[in-house]
């Protein structure tokens, strides 16, 4: 066999998206660049790895104890390489972060100069929903999340960092009044939900109890992406984290409609399990977030502040 460490990587991240398409965008590779190196390493194989039934890919019992072996060989390289630079003096390692979907408006910014700093750091960061972060928290396969409401089933210590600010947001054609509106408008507005599990909608909904509202669920979609093209589309209105529609209210694409007790709020917040063994890499990322969050917030928030 004369498989590569490009191969294997490959191979894995198809496993573990189940997706060449998926897989692709992870790896910033094309999706013929993805299916050649995979043919190629499947090919070095008497026995397949995955298959193909409809239009779906699944990967076979044999292909999975494969995708463990390939896991291991990959840590055991990286492990070679943070010793290396290590032996250098160099800070290096993984870090890993999941996060909720709109944190990826926030956590860039409190990542970059970091990793400039330390070069030799890898990052790991997976944008998902709010039930899929704490999972991954929870199964200790991250050191750190990211989440704007805090989960109360589990031990956790967490670090401040930037409020969340969420309100009633239509597009420009929107014929709703420009003046302070009482909850009592949300039952006569077509809304757009995000997916159950979502921080976003837990917020929402936690919103229209309390006030006791009775109103029309146009749709439901699975990012606050797809939320905002919908709105942008006139297709209904949301109620949305400011963090994520800066560029559409500056260009004017979007509006915000007043409404009382609004914007709702709440704090965005780098969460790890309690009596966490952190690593060098997570103790430094740590007193770095500590020391300039201040003047991270002030650099890079102030539009944000305004509202």
């Amino acid at each position: 066999m004369n498989y590569t460490l490009h191969q294997l990587h490959v191979f894995l991240k198809v496993t573990q998206t189940q997706s060449v398409t998926k897989a692709s965008e992870e790896l910033n590779l094309s999706q013929p660049a993805v299916s050649i190196q995979l043919k190629n390493f499947q090919d070095q194989f008497e026995i397949p790895l995955t298959e193909i039934q409809g239009r779906k890919l699944y990967v076979t019992d044999f292909g999975k104890e494969i995708a463990i072996a390939a896991e291991k060989i990959l840590n055991e390289v990286y492990a070679i390489n943070y010793k290396t630079m290590a032996y250098k003096g160099q800070l290096s390692g993984r870090l890993k972060i999941s996060v909720v979907s709109t944190g990826k408006y926030i956590i860039p910014y409190f990542l970059a100069d970091f990793l400039k700093l330390h070069p030799g750091i890898e990052l790991l960061l997976d944008v998902t929903n709010k039930a899929k972060v704490i999972e991954s928290l929870e199964n200790n396969e991250v050191d750190f999340s990211l989440v704007s409401i805090l989960p109360k089933q589990l031990v956790i210590e967490n670090e401040e960092l930037l409020q969340n600010k969420l309100y009633l947001i239509a597009n420009k054609n929107d014929q709703t009044e420009e003046k302070l509106h009482d909850q009592q408008l949300l039952e006569q507005l077509p809304l757009i939900f995000r997916e159950n599990g979502s921080g976003t909608r837990s917020v929402m909904e936690e919103f229209i109890l309390n006030h006791q509202l009775t109103v029309k669920k146009k749709m439901e979609l699975t990012s606050n992406e797809a939320v905002k093209q919908a709105v942008l589309a006139g297709l209904g209105c949301s109620i949305m984290p400011l963090i994520g529609i800066k560029q559409e209210l500056l260009n004017g694409d979007l509006r915000i409609i007043p409404l009382k007790d609004f914007p709702i709020r709440s704090t965005w917040n780098l969460i790890w399990l309690k009596n966490k063994r952190f690593s060098p890499v997570s103790t430094a990322f740590l007193e770095y977030i500590r020391s300039e969050k201040s003047s991270i917030i002030q650099e890079k928030f102030g539009w944000y502040e305004r509202y």
